[in-house]
């Protein structure tokens, strides 16, 4: 008989299936198998009428979750539930942390399995760890499901309470969440600094001085004894030299006359200084600070870089990629410093082992930090890794290695220059050894060219030299508001203030960008008007809710549980039912909130009658009141700092007065007019009217701004969308186009079928491209808009009938034949090294034939499923431990039952 070994992911199990004896059976379990309903459907019939079903969670009972398995997992479930007939042990294989906890708990209470049961835990994906783990099995940690279960129920409590309250006073589908609302307040936060910053501005000198052989750059630091203003002295509330500093601010005027008395003056070299200096190499990577580099040197988002670790964990490439400790194994330390004499050498090498002590609160010293897996170290160019998974593990790779080198020696040089009463100041460093910089410097993604960048050298000077001034300027200053938050900097943040955890920073970051708080411009984050709202709501209603320091808590509250050291349901009940919970807070609190007030954005700076709201449509600015009121759509390329009265002062223009007119077109004689709208500016080829609803429109490029269109920029924007001929397979029209995303060609399909469409490359202009061109990129496979191409493992050859390739590519569910539109995946018994060309034909074939059939009678199925499940719930407390947690004699019968604390 075999062992059922049970994890998340087929890869996962691909790769551990290679580590296991050949009587173990593994399989997937694509993640959860059962969560809280998402929507009413979700319900089982027999609870569609309790009122309690829709939050899912019963809270008058305990704060019984309600569990279902989702329509696309049932599937699933079967298939467990029949690998596991016959086998002699069941092993769960799910991730270490608590949600591959939660994930066992759960297959455990659906499976039901009659075998004994066995939790086996691994850091990395190797052999040693593999067979490690089998000998070192235990029992799932009721712990952490309670703890895991209660951030599950805290979620769902905070978002299906407040979000209908936000439906009702802002808009329909905004959404609040325990961790998400506290992230996007830090964002609109730093927007209202970026608004209330007030720019000041100041003067310097720069020279540029010759001593032998070598010219460098001087700065000016002080006049008379008196150094001079930078930006650091200036307050931001008012841009003026901050109240104590006692410095001096040069203007224009004062700039040039000091330029013009220094003119031609001696300059003599006043003091030296050479100050040695030690730096010390980072720890390895936690999964914060991987994301936060990975940001920084890959343009990785959080979401990006988790995924991609997930599948390089999953592949054995790396340890477990979820961890707040940088601790390393003996192991590890060990393979680290066998790198460094290999590659660079003893010298390189740390007198000491190093090990590195974790800092953050609830971190677990038993995990590690992220490395490469295995007892010694492939570099990167022996994984035989490419694209991202390659870039990240090269960064991994360097890290960890950097980490047993030894410290970088530096020099700080420093020369300090006099001419007149005035003082010049150069600074350079010279490094003496490079250490852990030979292998790794943070922010560089090449060691060798960031090493001559770090090393700014001076001449060879000595006291009472006179170099040679070559070249001094005025140069002129504007102090800068501070930067907004990019993905990095954000997750440093809620790392440093305890909100949320390593694992769930890549979600919240996503969930607020997918929910229209906040998009992603040139690595920045920008927050919506909707945000402003929201956010505004909750500080003045729900203070805690967005209270960093509240949330931290709550957090090391979960922690606590984790460790048994606080009760998960008085926590619960006090949260939401106390005297102060959210429930009560939310009901006496909806009659005192004006849902006007709501929709209104406060921002520093406009005048009174000018008022920005929160519409069905998006944001809007209303001038005026009752008949008089004039209301204009905010374009949403115009972020909220940016909306300043001359912005403001245009839209209006354009909604009181009309459009400018750019002038009329030579072909058509129509009038062109410049607008702007929702999407931003716009040209329009004359005026709407009955006849003629949808005048034709042209968005300006990226970066073009309103003022720099001229008629003949107009008439060629106008041009498109550009028909280019007709498709030789269709015969239907081919043309190019821009829209949202950027220029692309478009072959009309017709006939009810989706058009065709692929986006220009960079080296095509859309005003130029030919129909042969055109054709070529509609040939091209399609890449969905944000997906990561899945990776080719083999080319079979082409297809017969239109000569299409047929290839076999790795997807997130295991390896698949794709040809076109078409993809069928592998079967348990089929390898990618072994398909031939004729057995993926017969696949394809038998695909294409029954998909249709194929969808009807799942359909079917799912509707039988459904009507099976909802009368075995009524009947019997095994399939009701399936659907809610309510059967503690079921979980009792389990070998992994929960305590008396329970219930």
């Amino acid at each position: 008989m075999s062992t059922l070994v049970i994890v998340e992911s087929p890869t996962k199990a691909r790769t551990i299936r290679n580590f296991l004896p050949s009587e173990y059976r593994v399989e997937a379990s694509m993640g959860h198998v059962r969560d809280l309903p998402q929507s009413a459907s979700d319900i089982p019939a027999e609870l569609k009428s309790s009122e309690w079903a829709k939050l899912g969670v019963n809270v008058d009972a305990d704060f019984e979750p309600l569990y279902i398995v989702p329509d696309d997992k049932k599937k699933i479930v079967r298939e467990l539930k029949s690998a596991l007939k016959g086998v002699k042990e069941l092993i769960l294989a799910t991730d270490e942390d608590r949600e591959g906890e939660s994930i066992s708990w759960h297959l455990l209470q659906i499976l039901q399995p009659k075998v004994p049961i066995k939790r086996m835990v691994f850091h990395e994906i190797t052999s040693e760890a593999i067979k490690g783990a089998l000998k070192n099995c235990r029992q799932i940690d009721d712990r952490l499901v309670h703890a895991q279960e209660t951030r599950r129920i805290l979620d769902r409590l905070v978002g299906y309470t407040l979000s209908p309250l936000l439906w009702k006073k802002i808009a329909w589908g905004l959404s609040a969440g325990r961790v998400q609302s506290v992230a996007v307040r830090l964002i609109v936060n730093r927007e209202r600094e970026r608004r209330a910053f007030k720019s000041g501005s100041y003067w310097d000198l720069k020279a540029n001085l010759y001593a032998p052989k070598q010219e460098f750059p001087v700065q000016l630091v002080s006049v008379g004894g008196t150094n001079v203003a930078t930006g650091k002295d200036f307050d931001e509330a008012t841009g003026k030299i901050a109240k104590g500093r006692k410095v001096l601010l040069l203007d224009e005027a004062a700039a040039i006359a000091l330029k013009e008395r220094l003119n031609g003056k001696v300059w003599s070299v006043s003091n030296l200084e050479e100050r040695p200096t030690t730096r010390k190499p980072s720890p390895p990577f936690t999964t914060s600070t991987m994301q936060q580099e990975a940001n920084r040197k890959l343009r990785l988002s959080a979401r990006d870089s988790m995924r991609v670790a997930q599948a390089l964990y999953e592949q054995g490439y790396i340890t477990y990629m979820r961890t707040d400790s940088v601790h390393l194994s003996q192991q590890a330390i060990a393979a680290a410093r066998q790198c460094v004499t290999k590659m660079y050498g003893n010298n390189f090498l740390s007198k000491e082992p190093r090990q590195y002590v974790t800092k953050s609160k609830g971190a677990q010293e038993a995990h590690e930090a992220i490395r490469p897996a295995g007892e010694t170290f492939r570099t990167p160019q022996e994984t035989g890794l490419s694209g991202r998974e390659l870039a990240l593990y090269d960064l991994i790779w360097k890290r960890t290695v950097a980490s047993q080198m030894a410290d970088a020696q530096l020099t700080m040089l420093s020369v300090q220059l006099t001419v007149e009463d005035a003082i010049f100041r150069a600074s350079g460093k010279r490094i003496d050894f490079a250490g852990f910089f030979r292998a790794y410097v943070e922010g560089s993604d090449d060691p060798d060219a960031a090493l001559e960048e770090k090393e700014i050298t001076l001449p060879p000077l000595k006291m009472g030299d006179h170099p040679v001034c070559r070249e001094l300027n005025t140069v002129g200053h504007e102090t800068q508001p501070p930067a907004r938050y990019t993905e990095a900097a954000l997750v440093k943040m809620l790392e440093s203030e305890g909100i949320g955890r390593p694992s769930t920073y890549a979600s919240i970051i996503g969930t607020i960008c997918d929910r229209g708080y906040v998009q992603l411009v040139n690595n920045a984050l920008i927050p919506s008007f909707t945000a402003f709202a929201v956010t505004s709501l909750l500080e003045e209603h729900f203070p805690n809710l967005v209270d960093p320091s509240f949330t931290s808590k709550m957090e090391q509250t979960l922690d606590d549980i984790s460790t048994g050291s606080v009760e998960w349901l008085p926590y619960l009940k006090k949260f939401y039912s106390g005297e102060q919970g959210l429930s009560g807070q939310v009901k006496s609190r909806d009659s005192l909130i004006d849902g006007e007030a709501a929709r209104t954005v406060h921002l520093e700076g406009l005048d009174d009658d000018v008022k920005v709201k929160i519409g069905k449509f998006g944001a809007y600015i209303q001038v005026g009141e009752g008949d008089r009121t004039v209301n204009s759509s905010i374009p949403q390329n115009l972020t909220p700092s940016d909306l300043v009265p001359d912005k403001i002062e245009m839209l209006l223009k354009q909604k009181l007065e009309g459009p400018d007119q750019v002038g009329i077109h030579p072909e058509t004689n129509e009038p062109i007019f410049m607008m702007v709208g929702q999407y931003g500016p716009y040209v329009q080829l004359g005026q709407a009217t009955d006849a003629v609803p949808k005048p034709k429109r042209a968005s300006l490029p990226k970066g073009m701004q309103p003022e720099q269109v001229t008629l003949d920029v107009a008439v060629k924007l106008l041009a498109l969308p550009r028909t280019l001929g007709a498709h030789p397979d269709t015969g239907n029209r081919v043309f190019v186009n821009t829209g949202r995303f950027g220029p692309y060609v478009c072959h009309v399909k017709g006939n009810g079928d989706k058009d065709d469409n692929r986006s220009l490359k960079s080296t095509d202009d859309p005003y130029t491209i030919t129909f042969e061109r055109a054709l070529e990129l509609l040939a091209q496979p399609k890449v969905l808009r944000g997906a990561a191409a899945a990776k080719v493992l083999k080319s079979l050859g082409k297809h017969p009938d239109d000569d299409e390739a047929i290839e076999i590519l790795d997807g997130k569910y295991g390896a698949y034949v794709k040809h076109g539109k078409i993809n069928v995946s592998l079967t348990k018994e089929q390898s990618v090294d072994t398909l031939t060309l004729e057995e993926a034909l017969s696949m394809l074939a038998t695909k294409s034939k029954s998909s249709k059939s194929t969808s009807k009678r799942t359909k079917a199925a799912s509707s039988e499923t459904k009507k099976t499940t909802t009368k075995k719930t009524a009947t019997k407390s095994t399939a009701k431990a399936a659907t809610t947690k309510t059967a503690t004699k079921t979980t009792k019968k389990t070998t992994t039952k929960k305590t008396a604390a329970t219930k």
